[in-house]
């Protein structure tokens, strides 16, 4: 059933691929029996067993399977006593031989023309897989990456598919191969004899349960496998972000011990998978080997009965292909475990692939305009639904104006804001530009509105230019009549970049390292705001820009940052109140909820919230 679920699921777009495999499969098979039946003349030969009263028979008068097999092996008889009354045995002998390797040969080319087309259905399958998963990444929402861990995210698009292409891309090899193998092979020996099949077929249900029973445990051992690890990646990702307090806290033995018993645990469980899964190679040949056994007495015993329907030369052919038979059977046995050690693996996989956005694009999407406000109309947010984390929040940012957001951490600043390009939806309550619902609206057209810069910048490991142009489609032209190069030198000039930038080895080509490792923390800033003003949106999304900053370093970015706001509607995040002073209007906010809002005078003289903040700063 599993077999089934993946041809359909994975197959499809290689059909052409998968046609030609499985007919050269079919072709190598067919060549490897002409190839053993080259056996049964040469026993004959060697062992004096050839039919002088044989007489040709005319196959056109034959009627019925059978009569058409005795006659042609009745003529092959004929045609050999022939050739050696004339040339003598051993020149027989020498043409059989050429006539061994001339089907060999052709058996080896027609298996690797299959194994030549069924390569770009497995890095096909894998690369599928792979887009599916990171395009998938790419559109969940927010929200669920407050739930997963970023080290199973990465676990499930590294090790899961990984192993989904070592055992079931694997599995899928040998399933487009050996059926065929085996089915061919079957059919030949009903033909050979019917009687000796069908007591061969009346034991394998036996051999069968035995390797399946084994193979079941597998998926759930496999799937608890992923999931340690899932840990393990998470554990490694958590010490390489946070080395400096672990080394700051001497906390090394602590999480060394974490560790330890993390990998441990994982081995035990690898253990016993990989025991279990070893299991069907000697398992399966014991099997084999008992039915070879048992074979050689039945057969033995019609060759000894006084209507015997088999001679010892075509017995011989048939154990040499029942024989042949068992390699086949015994990697469909390991395929039957690989499929279920990948199933745990691909089930995890899917959860993500069929985790349901709930940022729901609308099915007839608005354009969109901004030329008045945005506003918030009663909104209610919360993560989950024990505990909101914003209440009735209503608010108006008009076109043109900066709004600050100011407040003790945890007062839901970030989250308000967060709404707005929507990397989430409100419960209850709507929020409008110009009017109309933002879920009206694209996702990709209400963000193309907006700039983000935010507290802990976001930089790649890649040159100084390609992250400034990041957000911006340099296909197209660009700005003012410019050339690309130069709006990027405008826009790092503007943010106070370009100094630092110039001096660096190979100046905007310069790769600047994971998230930006090669530069300091202003600096990656600047950066940033050089990318958002590229960019040039109308509406800017500031989140604590300065707040991990030097004085010298806050002073710069801050330069830039109101280069940034001049013309745009900004909502700032600040804990730093020195730098929205001069903000058209300040919002306090205190456990989700709007509690002051005015100009900085006003606020201050109202000795409030903000009035405490204010003071506790200076």
């Amino acid at each position: 059933m599993h077999f089934i679920t993946l041809i359909r699921r994975f197959v499809p777009p290689y059909k052409g691929q998968m046609a030609l495999n499985i007919l050269f499969n079919l072709v190598s098979t067919v060549l490897s029996l002409f190839s053993f039946a080259a056996i049964i003349p040469v026993l004959r030969i060697l062992f004096g067993l050839s039919t002088e009263e044989a007489v040709r028979v005319d196959l056109s008068a034959v009627s019925g399977l059978q009569e058409l097999i005795a006659g042609l092996r009745t003529n092959m008889y004929c045609l050999l006593n022939e050739q050696i009354a004339l040339h003598g045995a051993g020149y027989v002998l020498f043409l059989l031989g050429i006539f061994l390797v001339l089907m060999t040969g052709l058996k080896c080319l027609t298996a690797w023309l299959a194994n030549y087309y069924m390569v770009p259905i497995r890095t096909g399958v894998l690369r599928d897989l792979r887009q599916q998963l990171y395009d998938k990444v790419l559109t969940l929402p927010m929200g669920y990456f407050t739930e997963a861990r970023r080290g199973d995210v990465i676990s499930r698009m590294t090790n899961d598919v990984g192993e989904v292409e070592a055992s079931i891309m694997s599995a899928l090899d040998i399933l487009f191969k050996d059926p065929v193998m085996i089915l061919v092979y079957l059919v030949t020996l009903l033909v050979i004899s019917w009687q000796l099949t069908l007591f061969v077929l009346l034991l394998m249900p036996v051999a069968v349960f035995l390797i399946g029973r084994i193979g079941r445990s597998l998926k759930r051992a496999s799937a608890r496998g992923q999931e340690q690890n899932a840990e393990i990646l998470s554990s490694i990702d958590e010490t390489l972000l946070g080395l400096r307090v672990v080394k700051g806290f001497n906390a090394q033995d602590k999480l060394r011990l974490r560790f330890t018993a993390l990998i441990n645990a994982t081995r035990a469980t690898f253990n016993r998978i990989n025991r279990r899964y070893y299991l069907a190679h000697p398992l399966s040949e014991f099997l084999g080997t008992a039915l070879i056994a048992v074979i050689l007495w039945f057969g033995g015993m019609l060759i000894l009965s006084d209507h015997a329907t088999i001679d010892a030369a075509t017995f011989i052919y048939y154990l040499v292909i029942f024989y042949s038979i068992i390699n086949p059977a015994k990697d469909l046995s390991k395929a039957s475990y690989g499929i279920r050690r990948g199933m745990a693996s691909l089930e995890r996989i899917d959860a993500i692939l069929n985790t349901v956005s709930d940022i729901r694009e609308p099915e007839q999407a608005k354009a969109v305009t901004f030329d008045k406000c945005i506003a918030f109309d009663h909104v209610h947010f919360g993560y989950n639904r024990e505990r909101e984390v914003l209440t009735d929040i209503v608010l108006e940012v008009e076109k043109g104006k900066t709004v600050a957001l100011v407040g003790q951490s945890g007062s839901g600043k970030t989250t308000l804001t967060d709404l707005v390009p929507r990397f989430y939806d409100p419960q209850q309550g709507a929020i409008t530009i110009d009017g109309t619902d933002i879920r009206s609206f694209r996702t990709r057209d209400l963000r193309a509105l907006m700039g983000i810069v935010c507290q802990e910048p976001i930089l790649f490991n890649d040159t100084v230019y390609n992250n400034i142009t990041f957000g911006v489609d340099t296909t197209q032209p660009a700005p003012s009549g410019m050339s690309w190069p130069e709006a990027v030198e405008q826009a790092a000039r503007i943010a106070n970049a370009h100094e630092f930038v110039v001096r660096m080895p190979e100046g905007y080509q310069t790769v600047i390292g994971d998230r930006g490792s090669r530069l300091s923390g202003g600096q990656r800033q600047r950066l940033s705001i050089a990318r958002a003003i590229l960019k040039n949106p109308p509406i800017l999304i500031l989140d604590e820009a300065t707040s991990a900053l030097d004085s010298e370093s806050e002073r710069l970015v801050q330069e830039a940052l109101e280069h940034l706001m001049q013309e745009r509607t900004t909502l700032v995040v600040a804990h730093r109140l020195s730098t929205i002073r001069h903000a058209d209007l300040i919002c306090v906010m205190h456990e989700g909820r709007i509690v002051e809002r005015g100009t900085h005078e006003d606020l201050y003289a109202l000795g409030g919230y903000y009035t405490k903040l204010v003071d506790m700063q200076q």
